[in-house]
This record gives structure tokens, C-alpha cells and sequence, in this order.
């Protein structure tokens, strides 16, 4: 198959960061998706409606002009979020709040550091119909890093189901077997997203042959039987699993410093990439319900009315990506060749 035409795309977790950033991150990401879950951890956090409603609109401000293009907010969840705040964040449309434990990824330092203190806001969550996502880890120094996602599930993750089954979560980024077979395993509340770089790589890649910064992302990367196990849910059809790409900028000095930064840049070729991904495991036909369908329907929303198309036309990613204030970003696959882009109307 050379073409390949789906419904519009939409991207279920990604990182826009803010201010100059903005600038780049925005329409790089809406040139392939109608729209994207934003990540509330900024500096400061976004931890109430009003907070994200600000963010909201620095990110239309830099949506190109004649694009169609919408982001859906999410709140950061502190041991200080309170009832009111999630039933004020509902009435203003914002449909989710991240749960991030203190201390598990980039700007979390403000996050949660006692989760059951929280279950009065998941249940108000629950009764306002409000998502609840999950990056998954726990961040205990003496839990080696490779098992922090599987310990979340065993001590926080099969409470939280158990005690509010009705409250729809979507574990965020899943990186282990142990993940996707807990998803599969849970009931139609329980969802996942999968990034390109959790089914293209697996930890050799970032450690073999001298540290590999710009694949360092966390969670991090598994070994490769738990690459396997995603790739097998991700083009199984099942609409639990869907797109997000985790796409996190970071400059170039940021990730190669001697306490590189985690995250991958990753939405100069995200669509791309899953396409690629799909077509090489003979599933190009699963592309569409993946990255289209199962997230819109999971958050109760209409899927998109326009269409994208992709053709097989090889190209290289960008070794470079250069800021307007001159400060340069290593995308994703940097300097490597695509198989699949973005036909141009």
C-alpha cells in the first residue's frame, strides 16, 4: 500500500510547554492533529480552571492562522486540589486532571506525594465525569527504575480501580506487558495511551553503544519483550489503546548536560511515525481506530469529520530543529528516514 487516508488524527498526551515555545510546538503539532491533550506541568502548574483557560489561550494564539485546531486542557492534581476545584475545572469544560507522584518526570517536583489523600477528589471526579491520568510510576528511591510502573500498578493503580470504578482513567505512556495486560485485563473505565518511541525502542537503544540522550524519556525505555507486548495491543484493534506521543521538547543542551532532560521531541513526525510503525508490523488497516477513533471515544467526544492522508514517499528528519531565540531542539529520529509523510492538499 503507497496511500493510506483516516480520519483526522488526534494526539492524547503531549507536552506544549509554554511562552516561546509555544511558537513551535503548537503548529508543528496541529500540521497532522485537530487536536491534543495538554500536559498541565509548567512552571508554575496548572492547577486550577482559570490557570488552564490562561494556558488555553496562549496555545490558540499560536495555532496558525486557517488551521482548525483545538486543545483540551487538563488540570495538575496537588495534595492541596480540592472538590471544588475539579467541579469548578468541569463546569469550565476542562475534562481531565494528571495525577503525577511527586518526583517521576519533568516539573512533577509540585505533585503528589500521598495518593490516597486524593480519593475524596477521585470520586468527585467520578461523579463530575472527569478523567483521571495516570503516569504510572512510583518514585521510591529503592525501586530500580526499570520496575517503577509495574510497583504503581501492585501498590497505588489496582486500589484506585477497585475503590472508584466508575471513574475513567487512562494510564498515561504504558512502557511494560505488565501495563497492557492490566488494561486489557480492567474493565471499559480503564484505557491507555501508547508514544511511537515505547513501540520503535527498547532500552538497548538508549544504552548500547554510549548513552543515547535523546532517547531518554520516562517512563523509560523497557526491554524488548515489553516493546513486543505494546506493539502487539497497539495493532491489536482493541479500543482501549490510542495514540498519545508524550511529544516533550527539550533544547539540545538541556538533554546532552550531565543531568540530561527526559523526553522525546517527537511531533515533527508523529503521525508518520505510527503509520511507519503500523505498515511494518502488516497493520496499516489498525492505523485508523488507533490514532482517530479510541480516544475521542473514550472521552466522549465526536470523532473528527476531516480526513488525513499519508503517502509512502521517504524523508529525512531534521538533525536540527532552531528556535526563534536561536536555541536548538534534536527532534525524534533526528538526521533518519521516514517512510510515510503528510500528503499537502
Amino acid at each position: 500500500m503507497k496511500e493510506i487516508t483516516i480520519t483526522a488524527p488526534d494526539d492524547w498526551h503531549l507536552h506544549f510547554r509554554d511562552n516561546d515555545l509555544l511558537a513551535e510546538t503548537v503548529p508543528a503539532t496541529a500540521r497532522c492533529f485537530k487536536r491534543a491533550v495538554a500536559m498541565p506541568n509548567l512552571v508554575p502548574p496548572v492547577i486550577n480552571a482559570e490557570m488552564a483557560l490562561a494556558y488555553r489561550t496562549r496555545i490558540k494564539a499560536a495555532v496558525p492562522e486557517g488551521q482548525s485546531f483545538e486543545p483540551i486542557m487538563t488540570l495538575y492534581l496537588t495534595n492541596e486540589t480540592s472538590q471544588q476545584d475539579i467541579i469548578e475545572a468541569k463546569d469550565a469544560n476542562i475534562l481531565a486532571a494528571k495525577l503525577y507522584p511527586a518526583g517521576a518526570t519533568t516539573n512533577s517536583d509540585k505533585a503528589v506525594n500521598a495518593i490516597s489523600t486524593l480519593y475524596p477528589v477521585f470520586k468527585t471526579m467520578s461523579d463530575q465525569g472527569m478523567l483521571l491520568l495516570i503516569h504510572g510510576e512510583v518514585t521510591e528511591s529503592h525501586v530500580d527504575i526499570f520496575d517503577r510502573e509495574k510497583q504503581f500498578i501492585d501498590d497505588y493503580l489496582i486500589e484506585i480501580t477497585q475503590r472508584f470504578p466508575d471513574l475513567k482513567i487512562v494510564f498515561e505512556h504504558i512502557t511494560t506487558a505488565d501495563a497492557a495486560d492490566f488494561v486489557l485485563a480492567g474493565s471499559e473505565n480503564i484505557a491507555a495511551t501508547i508514544t511511537p518511541q515505547h513501540l520503535l525502542l527498547n532500552r538497548n537503544d538508549l544504552l548500547v553503544g554510549g548513552i543515547r540522550p535523546h532517547n531518554y524519556c520516562l517512563p523509560v525505555l523497557k526491554r524488548d519483550t515489553h516493546q513486543k507486548r505494546l506493539c502487539e495491543v497497539a495493532v491489536s484493534g482493541n479500543n482501549k489503546f490510542f495514540l498519545g506521543t508524550d511529544s516533550a521538547p527539550h533544547t539540545r543542551e538541556a538533554k546532552e548536560s550531565n543531568c540530561g532532560c527526559a523526553g522525546c521531541y517527537s511531533a515533527w513526525g508523529a503521525i508518520e511515525l505510527y503509520a511507519q510503525i503500523f505498515d511494518d508490523l502488516g497493520a496499516l488497516n489498525k492505523l485508523e481506530g488507533f490514532a482517530s477513533h479510541f480516544g475521542a471515544d473514550f472521552y466522549g467526544l465526536d470523532r473528527n469529520n476531516e480526513e488525513l492522508t499519508l503517502v509512502k514517499d521517504a524523508w529525512l528528519m531534521p538533525e536540527l530543529i532552531e528556535l526563534s531565540n536561536k536555541q536548538k531542539i534534536v527532534p525524534f529520529h533526528a538526521g533518519q528516514s521516514l517512510a510515510w509523510q503528510v500528503k499537502v492538499k
